[in-house]
């Protein structure tokens, strides 16, 4: 009997229409365009302004415009997994509201969150229902709106950030494609570096909070830098030693945009160009877990059946990884 691979044949994603530019910032916070390009790359990133739309929302436009491309039927989806650190709510899960509003009647679903590697990890979680012989089509989806949870008064986090949704649908196969092998990591060192201080069961919500704005991302970004640097190219490095890979057999190396500088010291670290390496956080900012399906989104009509692609992030905890990929089919599929 052979294996069943869990392989990803069709991505989709959502940017809201709205940016704020590096310009905008400038009246908001003391900044400039050259302070923020020079420190983390990045000129733009796109907002979901309406307060009343959620993750949820950007995560239904992003599973539609997969169906509408790739004449997915929502009521043949098995499962829905969100990867979100920014769930509408604390219940009900951001993956029942989606399946409810798709249609998706005969899903299981549930919310995924590992900080910027919710995605990756979500990924692995959806490939293994695959594997498991027992489910047909998972849809994983990652969706973030991260400026609800952005300080706007703090000069050296308000640029990071941005909002998106991007997604991919599994479905098995006995061919030696799709999601090959992860290496997964947790430290837990990093509490508090990266860290909401407040709105959880350790530090409920209250006014004294409010006014102590512990309701938005804190970080320390030097020893964040330091941190994702080391752990994704190791990470890295370790999954494609075990699957026989060189640099020269990476097609493309698709990171968590979470920093240009960070970025390019991993490529530096694994040795590989810059032209084989996805970036969109010039002009989409940190989406957190939904950089990296927003990048498979936008690349799609560069992408071959059989390419290697490898896949990392990192984010709080400190918790990290990598994930190997053969892509399996050519091209964009049905525009």
């Amino acid at each position: 009997m052979s294996n069943i691979n869990a392989v990803i044949t069709a991505v989709g994603g959502y940017l809201p229409p709205d940016k704020l530019t590096n310009a905008d910032l400038e009246k908001m916070v003391d900044t400039n365009d050259e302070w923020i390009t020079t420190r983390v790359g990045i000129k733009e990133r796109r907002i979901l302004k309406d307060p009343t739309k959620g993750s949820s929302y950007m995560a239904i436009e992003a599973a539609k415009d997969l169906f509408n491309r790739n004449s997915v039927n929502a009521e043949d989806i098995e499962g829905i997994i969100i990867a979100t650190n920014t769930a509408d709510y604390h219940f009900p899960t951001t993956a029942s509201i989606v399946a409810y509003e798709l249609g998706c009647k005969n899903a299981f679903t549930f919310d995924m969150q590992s900080a910027c590697p919710s995605f990756i990890y979500a990924l692995e979680t959806g490939a293994n229902y695959i594997r498991s012989g027992r489910y047909k089509k998972i849809l994983v989806i990652a969706t973030d709106k991260m400026s609800a949870i952005t300080d706007y008064t703090d000069r050296s986090t308000c640029p990071l950030f941005g909002d998106a949704a991007g997604c991919v649908l599994l479905e098995p196969t006995d061919d030696e494609v799709g999601v090959l092998d992860s290496i997964l990591r947790t430290n837990g060192i990093g509490k508090d570096n990266l860290i909401m201080r407040a709105g959880g069961s350790a530090c409920p919500p209250s006014h004294e909070t409010i006014d102590r704005r512990e309701h938005f991302v804190y970080q320390e970004g030097s020893a964040v830098f330091k941190h994702a640097v080391r752990d994704m190219s190791s990470a890295c490095r370790e999954v494609m030693k075990r699957n026989h890979l060189t640099h020269d057999d990476v097609a493309w190396v698709v990171p968590h945009q979470a920093n240009l500088r960070i970025i390019d010291a991993v490529a530096r670290m694994l040795e590989v160009p810059e032209e084989k390496v996805m970036i969109n956080i010039q002009y989409i900012g940190n989406t957190s877990c939904a950089t990296i399906p927003i990048c498979l989104w936008q690349w799609e009509d560069k992408l071959h059946k059989g390419d290697n692609l490898i896949l990392t992030s990192f984010g709080a905890g400190f918790t990290w990884g990598a994930v190997y990929v053969k892509w399996a089919y050519e091209g964009k599929r049905n525009n």
